[in-house]
Protein backbone atom coordinates (compact mmCIF):
# COMPACT_ATOMS: atom_id res chain seq x y z
CA UNK A 1 0.00 0.00 0.00
CA UNK A 2 1.56 3.34 -0.54
CA UNK A 3 2.45 5.96 1.37
CA UNK A 4 0.26 8.66 2.15
CA UNK A 5 1.54 12.26 1.05
CA UNK A 6 2.19 14.34 4.27
CA UNK A 7 1.50 18.02 3.71
CA UNK A 8 4.01 20.98 5.14
CA UNK A 9 3.53 22.20 8.45
CA UNK A 10 1.85 25.38 8.24
CA UNK A 11 4.12 28.38 8.88
CA UNK A 12 3.06 31.13 11.04
CA UNK A 13 2.52 34.77 10.20
CA UNK A 14 6.32 36.21 11.28
CA UNK A 15 7.98 33.40 9.29
CA UNK A 16 6.21 35.19 6.08
CA UNK A 17 6.87 38.33 7.34
CA UNK A 18 4.24 41.46 7.55
CA UNK A 19 5.11 42.83 4.12
CA UNK A 20 4.78 39.37 1.99
CA UNK A 21 2.55 38.71 -0.45
CA UNK A 22 3.17 34.76 0.20
CA UNK A 23 1.98 34.40 3.55
CA UNK A 24 -0.41 31.56 3.94
CA UNK A 25 -4.36 32.24 4.46
CA UNK A 26 -3.96 32.26 8.13
CA UNK A 27 -2.02 35.18 8.39
CA UNK A 28 -5.85 36.75 8.30
CA UNK A 29 -6.87 34.69 11.46
CA UNK A 30 -6.07 37.47 14.05
CA UNK A 31 -7.82 39.64 11.84
CA UNK A 32 -11.37 38.35 11.73
CA UNK A 33 -12.36 40.05 14.58
CA UNK A 34 -11.89 43.33 12.30
CA UNK A 35 -14.94 41.71 10.10
CA UNK A 36 -18.16 43.41 11.08
CA UNK A 37 -20.23 40.74 9.17
CA UNK A 38 -19.01 37.10 7.73
CA UNK A 39 -18.50 36.44 4.17
CA UNK A 40 -20.12 33.66 2.53
CA UNK A 41 -18.65 31.80 -0.19
CA UNK A 42 -20.14 30.93 -4.06
CA UNK A 43 -21.37 27.53 -4.22
CA UNK A 44 -20.43 26.33 -7.15
CA UNK A 45 -22.47 22.72 -7.14
CA UNK A 46 -26.26 23.07 -6.67
CA UNK A 47 -25.97 20.90 -3.18
CA UNK A 48 -23.15 22.15 -2.48
CA UNK A 49 -21.84 23.07 1.69
CA UNK A 50 -22.70 26.37 2.19
CA UNK A 51 -19.11 28.30 3.46
CA UNK A 52 -18.11 31.20 5.07
CA UNK A 53 -14.64 32.94 5.05
CA UNK A 54 -14.68 32.96 8.81
CA UNK A 55 -14.98 29.01 8.51
CA UNK A 56 -12.34 28.73 5.89
CA UNK A 57 -10.04 30.87 7.73
CA UNK A 58 -10.15 29.34 11.12
CA UNK A 59 -9.87 25.65 9.90
CA UNK A 60 -6.59 26.08 7.00
CA UNK A 61 -4.52 23.45 9.32
CA UNK A 62 -1.29 22.95 6.21
CA UNK A 63 0.16 24.61 3.31
CA UNK A 64 0.30 22.16 0.98
CA UNK A 65 1.77 24.10 -1.96
CA UNK A 66 3.28 27.71 -2.73
CA UNK A 67 4.06 29.13 -5.93
CA UNK A 68 4.25 32.49 -7.89
CA UNK A 69 0.80 32.23 -8.57
CA UNK A 70 -0.15 31.44 -4.78
CA UNK A 71 -0.93 29.15 -2.03
CA UNK A 72 -2.74 25.78 -1.84
CA UNK A 73 -4.11 24.90 1.88
CA UNK A 74 -5.52 21.83 3.68
CA UNK A 75 -8.69 22.92 5.11
CA UNK A 76 -10.47 20.18 7.70
CA UNK A 77 -14.28 22.25 7.95
CA UNK A 78 -16.11 21.21 11.04
CA UNK A 79 -18.05 18.56 9.62
CA UNK A 80 -14.55 16.64 9.17
CA UNK A 81 -14.86 17.11 5.63
CA UNK A 82 -11.80 17.97 3.97
CA UNK A 83 -10.89 20.71 1.58
CA UNK A 84 -8.37 22.07 -0.56
CA UNK A 85 -8.17 25.98 -1.04
CA UNK A 86 -6.14 27.74 -3.36
CA UNK A 87 -5.43 31.84 -2.60
CA UNK A 88 -4.41 34.00 -5.59
CA UNK A 89 -1.80 36.65 -4.81
CA UNK A 90 -2.69 38.89 -7.94
CA UNK A 91 -6.40 37.99 -9.78
CA UNK A 92 -5.89 39.59 -13.56
CA UNK A 93 -10.12 40.09 -14.09
CA UNK A 94 -12.22 42.63 -11.72
CA UNK A 95 -14.96 40.50 -9.16
CA UNK A 96 -18.07 39.83 -12.30
CA UNK A 97 -15.99 38.53 -14.51
CA UNK A 98 -13.20 36.22 -11.58
CA UNK A 99 -16.94 34.78 -10.48
CA UNK A 100 -18.44 34.16 -14.02
CA UNK A 101 -14.88 32.85 -15.31
CA UNK A 102 -14.86 30.31 -11.86
CA UNK A 103 -18.46 29.29 -12.58
CA UNK A 104 -17.80 28.35 -15.89
CA UNK A 105 -14.64 26.43 -15.72
CA UNK A 106 -16.82 24.43 -12.60
CA UNK A 107 -19.42 23.38 -14.94
CA UNK A 108 -16.69 21.66 -16.74
CA UNK A 109 -14.65 20.32 -13.91
CA UNK A 110 -17.86 18.75 -12.18
CA UNK A 111 -18.42 17.43 -15.44
CA UNK A 112 -15.57 15.32 -15.70
CA UNK A 113 -14.29 12.08 -13.54
CA UNK A 114 -10.61 13.38 -14.30
CA UNK A 115 -11.06 17.00 -13.16
CA UNK A 116 -10.76 18.09 -9.69
CA UNK A 117 -14.22 19.52 -8.77
CA UNK A 118 -14.29 23.29 -7.90
CA UNK A 119 -16.72 23.55 -4.57
CA UNK A 120 -16.63 27.30 -4.19
CA UNK A 121 -14.96 30.56 -4.29
CA UNK A 122 -14.57 34.11 -2.75
CA UNK A 123 -13.79 37.79 -4.00
CA UNK A 124 -13.41 39.58 -1.51
CA UNK A 125 -11.11 42.83 -0.91
CA UNK A 126 -7.95 41.13 0.64
CA UNK A 127 -8.57 37.80 0.01
CA UNK A 128 -9.48 35.93 -3.87
CA UNK A 129 -9.85 32.10 -3.57
CA UNK A 130 -11.07 28.87 -4.70
CA UNK A 131 -12.25 26.01 -2.66
CA UNK A 132 -12.09 22.46 -4.83
CA UNK A 133 -11.88 18.78 -3.33
CA UNK A 134 -9.14 16.90 -1.33
CA UNK A 135 -6.85 14.09 -2.38
CA UNK A 136 -5.14 12.36 0.52
CA UNK A 137 -3.20 10.73 -1.47
CA UNK A 138 -1.76 13.81 -2.59
CA UNK A 139 -0.51 15.07 -6.34
CA UNK A 140 1.78 13.03 -8.70
CA UNK A 141 4.64 14.67 -7.65
CA UNK A 142 4.67 14.05 -4.38
CA UNK A 143 4.07 9.83 -4.98
CA UNK A 144 7.30 10.38 -7.30
CA UNK A 145 9.39 12.45 -4.91
CA UNK A 146 8.24 9.55 -2.28
CA UNK A 147 9.18 7.07 -4.24
CA UNK A 148 12.37 8.20 -4.96
CA UNK A 149 13.15 9.27 -1.08
CA UNK A 150 12.71 5.42 -0.16
CA UNK A 151 8.56 5.20 0.24
CA UNK A 152 6.93 2.58 -1.66
CA UNK A 153 7.41 3.94 -4.92
CA UNK A 154 4.88 3.55 -7.95
CA UNK A 155 5.06 0.49 -9.95
CA UNK A 156 4.24 -0.11 -14.24
CA UNK A 157 0.84 -0.75 -13.75
CA UNK A 158 -0.52 1.83 -11.39
CA UNK A 159 1.76 4.73 -13.68
CA UNK A 160 0.02 3.65 -16.30
CA UNK A 161 -3.43 4.15 -14.84
CA UNK A 162 -2.27 7.79 -13.96
CA UNK A 163 -0.97 8.55 -17.37
CA UNK A 164 -4.64 7.14 -18.79
CA UNK A 165 -6.50 9.20 -16.44
CA UNK A 166 -4.60 12.39 -17.01
CA UNK A 167 -4.81 11.74 -20.89
CA UNK A 168 -8.61 11.59 -20.80
CA UNK A 169 -8.56 14.89 -18.73
CA UNK A 170 -6.68 16.60 -21.14
CA UNK A 171 -9.16 15.56 -24.05
CA UNK A 172 -12.19 16.39 -22.40
CA UNK A 173 -10.96 20.03 -21.95
CA UNK A 174 -9.49 20.17 -25.19
CA UNK A 175 -12.74 19.12 -26.32
CA UNK A 176 -14.77 22.05 -25.24
CA UNK A 177 -17.22 23.90 -27.35
CA UNK A 178 -17.42 26.65 -27.76
CA UNK A 179 -13.48 27.04 -27.59
CA UNK A 180 -13.96 30.08 -26.19
CA UNK A 181 -16.12 32.25 -24.24
CA UNK A 182 -16.04 36.21 -23.86
CA UNK A 183 -12.38 36.07 -23.85
CA UNK A 184 -11.38 32.98 -22.34
CA UNK A 185 -10.07 29.89 -23.49
CA UNK A 186 -11.98 26.66 -22.85
CA UNK A 187 -9.91 24.43 -24.85
CA UNK A 188 -7.13 24.77 -23.07
CA UNK A 189 -5.67 24.37 -19.39
CA UNK A 190 -2.76 26.14 -19.17
CA UNK A 191 -0.63 24.51 -16.28
CA UNK A 192 -0.37 20.42 -16.82
CA UNK A 193 2.62 19.26 -14.44
CA UNK A 194 2.76 16.67 -11.60
CA UNK A 195 2.09 18.67 -8.75
CA UNK A 196 -1.81 19.63 -10.42
CA UNK A 197 -2.19 16.16 -10.89
CA UNK A 198 -4.08 14.78 -7.95
CA UNK A 199 -4.35 10.76 -7.14
CA UNK A 200 -7.62 8.95 -5.76
CA UNK A 201 -6.92 6.18 -3.59
CA UNK A 202 -7.44 3.68 -6.21
CA UNK A 203 -4.64 5.61 -8.22
CA UNK A 204 -6.83 7.24 -10.45
CA UNK A 205 -5.60 10.40 -11.46
CA UNK A 206 -7.56 14.03 -11.35
CA UNK A 207 -6.11 17.14 -13.01
CA UNK A 208 -6.80 20.43 -10.94
CA UNK A 209 -6.04 24.13 -11.33
CA UNK A 210 -8.44 23.65 -14.73
CA UNK A 211 -8.01 27.91 -16.56
CA UNK A 212 -6.28 29.10 -13.13
CA UNK A 213 -4.13 30.58 -15.15
CA UNK A 214 -6.76 32.78 -16.70
CA UNK A 215 -7.68 33.88 -13.35
CA UNK A 216 -4.56 35.19 -12.07
CA UNK A 217 -0.98 36.61 -12.79
CA UNK A 218 2.28 35.25 -10.99
CA UNK A 219 3.80 37.47 -8.28
CA UNK A 220 7.51 36.87 -7.62
CA UNK A 221 8.42 37.72 -4.19
CA UNK A 222 12.21 36.59 -2.68
CA UNK A 223 10.89 33.19 -1.81
CA UNK A 224 9.42 32.12 -5.07
CA UNK A 225 12.62 33.73 -7.14
CA UNK A 226 15.21 32.04 -5.17
CA UNK A 227 12.82 28.66 -5.33
CA UNK A 228 12.76 29.33 -9.40
CA UNK A 229 16.83 30.45 -9.42
CA UNK A 230 17.58 27.19 -7.53
CA UNK A 231 14.78 24.69 -9.83
CA UNK A 232 14.68 24.20 -13.37
CA UNK A 233 11.58 25.11 -14.85
CA UNK A 234 10.44 21.97 -17.48
CA UNK A 235 6.84 23.11 -18.52
CA UNK A 236 6.00 25.73 -21.09
CA UNK A 237 3.67 28.45 -20.29
CA UNK A 238 2.28 29.56 -23.35
CA UNK A 239 -1.64 29.47 -23.07
CA UNK A 240 -2.48 26.78 -26.05
CA UNK A 241 -3.48 23.38 -26.70
CA UNK A 242 0.74 22.21 -28.11
CA UNK A 243 1.82 23.77 -25.12
CA UNK A 244 -0.64 21.19 -23.03
CA UNK A 245 0.97 18.20 -25.35
CA UNK A 246 4.80 19.07 -24.01
CA UNK A 247 3.66 19.43 -20.85
CA UNK A 248 2.01 16.26 -20.58
CA UNK A 249 4.83 15.03 -22.29
CA UNK A 250 7.56 16.18 -19.85
CA UNK A 251 4.81 14.75 -17.21
CA UNK A 252 5.48 10.98 -18.73
CA UNK A 253 8.98 11.41 -18.92
CA UNK A 254 9.22 12.35 -15.65
CA UNK A 255 7.16 9.20 -14.92
CA UNK A 256 9.50 7.06 -16.70
CA UNK A 257 12.95 8.19 -15.80
CA UNK A 258 12.74 10.94 -13.43
CA UNK A 259 13.56 13.72 -16.50
CA UNK A 260 13.54 16.95 -15.07
CA UNK A 261 15.70 18.72 -16.77
CA UNK A 262 15.07 20.01 -20.33
CA UNK A 263 19.13 19.75 -21.14
CA UNK A 264 18.31 15.88 -21.32
CA UNK A 265 16.09 15.73 -23.68
CA UNK A 266 18.64 15.55 -26.53
CA UNK A 267 20.67 13.01 -25.01
CA UNK A 268 17.48 11.35 -24.89
CA UNK A 269 16.63 11.52 -28.54
CA UNK A 270 19.86 10.54 -29.43
CA UNK A 271 20.23 6.96 -27.12
CA UNK A 272 16.76 6.19 -28.19
CA UNK A 273 17.96 2.84 -29.79
CA UNK A 274 20.59 2.51 -26.90
CA UNK A 275 17.72 2.48 -24.35
CA UNK A 276 15.54 0.30 -26.15
CA UNK A 277 18.21 -2.41 -26.26
CA UNK A 278 18.01 -2.22 -22.63
CA UNK A 279 22.49 -1.28 -23.43
CA UNK A 280 21.70 2.28 -21.09
CA UNK A 281 19.24 2.34 -17.93
CA UNK A 282 16.76 4.74 -18.04
CA UNK A 283 13.33 3.89 -16.70
CA UNK A 284 13.06 4.42 -12.91
CA UNK A 285 11.33 1.29 -11.93
CA UNK A 286 12.13 -2.65 -12.44
CA UNK A 287 9.87 -4.04 -15.38
CA UNK A 288 10.41 -6.97 -18.18
CA UNK A 289 9.04 -8.10 -21.23
CA UNK A 290 5.58 -7.06 -21.95
CA UNK A 291 5.46 -4.36 -19.53
CA UNK A 292 8.85 -2.89 -21.33
CA UNK A 293 7.62 -2.68 -24.63
CA UNK A 294 4.53 -0.55 -23.04
CA UNK A 295 7.05 1.32 -21.67
CA UNK A 296 8.95 2.23 -24.60
CA UNK A 297 6.12 2.82 -26.31
CA UNK A 298 5.14 5.36 -23.90
CA UNK A 299 8.44 6.57 -24.19
CA UNK A 300 7.92 7.47 -28.27
CA UNK A 301 4.32 9.11 -27.23
CA UNK A 302 6.77 11.45 -24.33
CA UNK A 303 9.36 12.27 -27.52
CA UNK A 304 6.64 12.93 -29.77
CA UNK A 305 4.65 15.62 -27.53
CA UNK A 306 8.23 17.15 -26.58
CA UNK A 307 9.41 17.60 -29.82
CA UNK A 308 10.62 21.22 -30.54
CA UNK A 309 8.38 21.97 -33.18
CA UNK A 310 4.90 22.30 -31.69
CA UNK A 311 2.97 21.67 -35.78
CA UNK A 312 4.57 18.17 -35.37
CA UNK A 313 3.38 17.41 -31.57
CA UNK A 314 0.39 14.63 -31.82
CA UNK A 315 -3.23 15.86 -30.42
CA UNK A 316 -4.21 14.66 -27.42
CA UNK A 317 -6.97 12.62 -29.03
CA UNK A 318 -4.32 11.01 -31.33
CA UNK A 319 -2.40 10.47 -27.73
CA UNK A 320 -5.33 8.84 -25.96
CA UNK A 321 -5.94 6.64 -28.83
CA UNK A 322 -2.49 5.45 -28.70
CA UNK A 323 -2.66 4.75 -25.04
CA UNK A 324 -6.09 2.88 -25.21
CA UNK A 325 -4.33 0.64 -28.15
CA UNK A 326 -1.70 -0.05 -26.30
CA UNK A 327 -3.46 -1.00 -23.26
CA UNK A 328 -5.95 -3.40 -25.05
CA UNK A 329 -3.07 -5.08 -26.94
CA UNK A 330 -1.08 -6.03 -23.89
CA UNK A 331 -4.23 -7.47 -22.20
Amino acid sequence: MLSRAFTKPKRSFKEYGENSRSGSISEYDDCIVGFIDDLPLIPCENNGPSLSLKEVLRTSVSVMGENARGLTEKVVLSNARLCTLKRFRKVIVRKSEFGRRVEKLAQVCNNCDYLVPITAYLYAKRIKLVVSDYYPMGSLADLLSGGRRGQTALNWNERVIIIESIARAISFIHGQSPETVKNMKMNVHGNIKSSNIMINIDLTARLSDYGFVQLADCVEDCDTKEKRATTHNIYCENLSQKSDVFNFGMVLLDMLGAVQDLSYMDCIVKLKESIKQGDIPFFEFHMKGKERKQALKVLEIALACTSSLPETRPSVHQILFDLTHLLKTSK
